[in-house]
């Protein structure tokens, strides 16, 4: 089961990480802007995501790809985290509202729940 987890995990980073370079300007929206240079975090973030990914492919890298997938995703939260501290419900996208970033941040504590079980489990 672990291996169908992982494989899951690394097509969903690619996935993502190609989604950095195909629709960036969603992506910068999520950097705070405190952080600057939204454009490179972006890129950064998105060729991080690949490279896990294709760790994550190869059974004798599951363990560190999982540990770098948590670890990535983990650093993510401060965009989530700066993103709950600005919500406001007069925001024209669900996503920008206290709810909506409140189901974000619960969704990327999920990524790093599904991240450590690959890590734990490939060991």
């Amino acid at each position: 089961m672990h291996a169908i987890a992982a494989i899951a995990l690394a097509i969903f980073l690619i996935s993502v990480g190609i989604g950095h370079f195909l629709v960036p300007g969603y992506f910068r929206s999520l950097v705070p802007s405190w952080l600057g240079r939204a454009g490179l975090l972006v890129a950064v973030g998105g060729v991080a995501e690949i490279v896990i990914g294709a760790v994550l492919l190869a059974p004798r890298g599951r363990e560190a790809g999982g540990w770098a997938a948590a670890a990535l995703i983990t650093v993510y939260l401060v965009c989530h985290l700066d993103a709950l501290v600005r919500a406001s419900g007069d925001r024209p996208r669900l996503l920008d509202r206290p709810v909506g970033v409140a189901l974000r941040l619960a969704v990327n504590l999920a990524y790093i729940g599904w991240a450590l079980a690959v890590a734990l489990t490939a060991a």
